[in-house]
């Protein structure tokens, strides 16, 4: 008996489907019969009539995980029992969230705000994102009902999406005691957050990951994001600074990227020498933070020894940063040089050449970061409710007397 071979099931199945879909023909000389075209029962579904798939929304899959060593610079260490005291106020929240960090001067410390020097403890400052921002406040506020002002129990989690969605895309909870100290956490999507972190749409996320924080949940998705967003960072400090500069002047000029703009710099309500604060207790957490990504990049030297940073100062090397800005502040660059060569080479390096370059970057900068600033602080009214807006407000004008 001859051994017969058997045809993958995946071309069988094809084969079928090919003679499913065409006409009927009248050859008698065909190898395989015409398939009926009696439609079989809806229960009973077959291969070649497999049932419809039901209409689901295109949402995009989480990205599941990334090499250990990816983003290992963002991973910033903190004493054990700040590490303990962060985490076991994260793990009271039983609305889920998938990623969270704690950030400011209650995490690392900032010049004029030890409690040595205050008296007092700085509050913690935290940031959540979630998946469904609806979904969660309606978890949260049935399990904290006192972190929410009467007005937004009152409207429900639907109203909070809602006002979280204006401006940055934030909601800010204020003064909420927890485990022993004062807490203040905002909430926002994955998705507002990693679309921020890549393009710059307002800064007011991108920029506060700028600076040093605690990652306390972690997920891949926003890691590989503020990634790109601390590079950005860096590209756009770079285009700003001269041949050789300290290292220093690097992490003032990224921490100074979301102040640009912000009315609170202008109005008495932030220390004035909020930067330099940051910077000159937090130098080490900088270095970490920053370091892979400034020597990865081509024509850029960076001697630890000396704190200096050397960069190739020509201008094919800035147009080469250039042309990796985040879209939002890229396009805004583009509308203010209409003119230059379409030829795409020359176009970045007549743009690269100009003087003014540095001031139309900081310039742009602050179009963005402004509007939104400006709404996540009026919505501090509606957030916080009136009582805790005032008593937040009084806070910052004392820091901003001090720093005076």
């Amino acid at each position: 008996m001859l051994a017969t071979k058997r045809l993958p099931l995946r071309n069988v199945v094809s084969t079928a489907r090919l003679f499913a879909t065409e006409s009927v023909s009248s050859s008698t000389t065909d190898s395989l019969p015409p398939p009926s075209f009696n439609n079989p029962p809806k229960s009973q579904p077959t291969r070649l009539y497999p049932r419809p798939r039901s209409a689901v929304p295109n949402t995009q899959k989480p990205l599941q995980s990334l090499p250990s060593t990816f983003g290992r610079n963002q991973l910033l260490p903190v004493s054990s029992s700040t590490r303990a005291l962060l985490e076991s106020i994260v793990a009271q929240f039983g609305a889920p969230i998938r990623y969270a960090f704690a950030y400011g001067s209650g995490v690392f410390e900032q010049d004029g705000y030890t409690t040595k020097e205050t008296g007092e403890k700085p509050m913690l400052d935290f940031m959540f994102a979630v998946t469904h921002a609806s979904h969660w406040h309606s978890i949260n506020m049935h399990q904290n009902p006192s972190h929410y002002p009467l007005h937004a129990r009152t409207f429900g989690s639907s109203y909070v999406s809602r006002i979280e969605e204006l401006g940055p895309g934030v909601w800010f909870n204020a003064y909420v005691p927890m485990n022993g100290v004062t807490i203040k956490y905002g909430v926002t999507t994955v998705d507002n957050l990693c679309s921020d972190l890549l393009n710059w749409n307002s800064l007011y996320l991108a920029g506060r990951m700028h600076k040093p924080l605690r990652i306390i949940k972690d997920d891949a998705r926003v890691r590989l994001t503020q990634q790109v967003n601390l590079t950005s960072a860096v590209r756009t400090a770079l285009l700003t600074l001269p041949p050789s500069f300290p290292e220093n002047e690097l992490f003032e000029r990224i921490t100074s990227i979301s102040y640009l703009g912000d009315p609170r710099m202008i109005l008495p309500a932030e220390n004035r020498n909020k930067v330099a604060n940051i910077v000159s207790r937090q130098g080490s957490q900088f270095r970490e933070l920053y370091y892979r990504l400034v020597v990865g990049l081509p024509g850029v030297r960076w001697r630890v020894g000396e704190g200096v940073i050397e960069q190739e100062d020509t201008a094919k090397a800035r147009a080469a940063h250039l042309r990796k800005l985040p879209r939002n502040l890229l396009d805004r660059l583009k509308s203010k040089y209409v003119g230059l060569p379409e030829d795409e080479s020359t176009y970045w390096i007549q743009m690269a050449e100009d003087a003014k370059l540095p001031q139309t970057l900081m310039e742009e900068i602050s179009g963005i970061v402004r509007y939104p600033a400006t709404i996540q602080s009026l919505k501090g009214l509606v957030t916080a409710g009136l009582g805790k807006s005032l008593r937040y407000s009084a806070a910052k004008i004392s820091k901003w007397r001090k720093s005076s």
